[in-house]
């Protein structure tokens, strides 16, 4: 990332140099490192807000609620793994703890729930399928509260940022199915392997 940064910032030089505009192109650099700061800056008091309330949301049972409600669709999307391992579990928990944007505590609930995955792996130098359908749903990233894009938004003075949770919802849902459905199609072309052989 720090490379493909680098490589805008020079080509933005040169191309400021070569038609005459290289003064634009500092202002703008100088100000929108400005413009980032004071963002940075705006999201402290608004992200607090945000994670307190999630935080809330998490200690009061919200969250291991809805992780109960959408459990059994869990079981079917990892039916490999059985019915009684933590690892559905901590699925069900993570998919909860990102769709109200308590990314916080997602994450080390995803990171258990990949090594309760892993005890059930059959070739342990890969990822199991079960392995690869978690991560394309985490990477997904449903979101009911997109709550760090509301922050930016504020933090930027935008009048209305709470707008943006009908289509973030809806732009989320889609990829969220649609990385599971490719996952689960995967399946079907690439098995474990076992000591070079297929199982």
């Amino acid at each position: 990332m720090n490379y493909i940064f680098y490589f805008l910032i020079v080509i933005s030089i040169i191309a400021g140099a070569i038609n005459g505009k290289l003064s634009d192109v500092v202002n703008a650099i100088l100000s929108g490192a400005e413009l980032s700061v004071k963002v940075a800056f705006s999201l402290i008091g608004i992200m607090a807000f945000w994670l307190g309330m999630m935080k809330i949301a998490e200690k009061c049972g919200l969250i291991s609620f809805i992780a109960k409600i959408i459990k059994p669709v869990t079981k079917k999307l990892f039916d490999e793994i059985p019915e009684d391992s933590p690892a559905i579990g901590d699925i069900a928990m993570s998919i909860s703890a990102n769709a109200f944007g308590l990314t916080n505590a997602a994450t080390p609930i995803g990171i258990k729930a990949m090594e309760e995955l892993q005890k059930h792996n059959i070739d342990k130098k890969s990822a199991s399928n079960a392995m690869c359908v978690f991560l394309a749903m985490n990477t997904a990233g449903f979101q009911i509260i997109p709550a760090t894009v509301i922050a930016v938004l504020i933090g930027v003075g935008y009048k209305n940022p709470t707008e943006i949770i009908a289509p973030t919802l809806f732009v989320t849902a889609l990829t969220f199915i649609f990385a599971v459905f490719l996952a689960k199609v995967f399946q079907k072309f690439w098995k474990p392997q076992i000591n070079g052989g297929a199982e």
